[in-house]
């Protein structure tokens, strides 16, 4: 009944990609098959470079389709790609590295609906159950500067009971509705990696929509830290940072926080 039940229009459509990362994922598939069967959703796995399946789409309840691109894309092409190919009515991205403990994806459709907000994210724990910095104010160069020297520390957000809408949210776990995000036209494909989450909230909110963090949802991030540990992604990020500061997008939100219109 499951199987077929995946078959017709999802709730959701859930949106992986791998980058040889496919021990990660296993793991990720593992959690939601235990833990969220109680939700309606497909999920895109996209393989970014050539990888052998170390699992049968058979193993789970939900229907997953996978992507095999040709040459390795960027996280937001990626999503873009996935997208076109979903059915769900909302639109969930999420990185390998995540592990789940119980079913966020209800709280957070809940957290979504009563909001009306453009984007929805959970909570993000550290392996150490520690609450990650996942909700910030827009980052500015002054902003950038404090954290390299030390001086901005602690989170830009408390996180207590109640829903909090923050300037942005992390890209390691959003739901978007999907025709909110078809409406912002998905990410911009220039930034390949880093910023994409930034410019996107930055857009919802210069569209009229709020980001929202939803207390009663969970996710555990098992964080890579790339960019602290390998060159070539400690330029990606510093590329990304530098086209945000110097887009429209980011003017225009400089304009709308001093005058309150775009």
């Amino acid at each position: 009944m499951e199987k077929v039940e995946a078959q017709s229009a999802p709730d959701f459509t859930v949106s992986v990609v791998s980058h040889s990362q496919l021990g990660l994922i296993k793991n990720l598939l593992g959690d939601i098959d235990k833990h969220c069967r109680d939700s309606h959703f497909e999920l895109i796995l996209t393989l970014n470079v050539d990888e052998v399946l170390p699992f049968s789409l058979n193993d789970y309840f939900f229907s997953i389709k996978i992507i095999r691109n040709a040459n390795p894309l960027g996280f937001g092409a990626n999503h873009n790609q996935a997208f076109k190919q979903s059915s769900g009515r909302y639109f969930c991205v999420m990185n390998p590295d995540i592990r789940l403990d119980h079913n966020p994806f209800q709280p957070l459709l809940s957290c979504l609906v009563a909001s009306t907000a453009g984007v929805a994210a959970p909570v993000v724990l550290g392996v150490d159950g520690g609450v990650e910095d996942s909700a910030r104010r827009f980052p500015s160069p002054l902003k950038i500067l404090c954290k390299v020297f030390g001086g901005c520390r602690g989170a830009d957000y408390a996180v207590a009971d109640a829903p909090v809408f923050p300037d942005w949210v992390g890209g390691m776990c959003m739901v978007f509705p999907s025709a909110v995000f078809k409406k912002m036209g998905g990410f911009d494909a220039r930034y390949f990696l880093y910023y994409e989450d930034v410019d996107l909230c930055g857009r919802l909110m210069l569209s009229g929509y709020k980001s929202v963090l939803c207390p009663q949802a969970t996710v555990i991030h098992h964080a890579q830290r790339s960019s602290h540990r390998k060159l070539k992604y400690l330029r990606w990020h510093l590329a990304s940072m530098m086209r945000f500061f110097l887009s429209s997008v980011y003017w225009r939100l400089q304009w709308h926080k001093l005058f309150g219109r775009t």
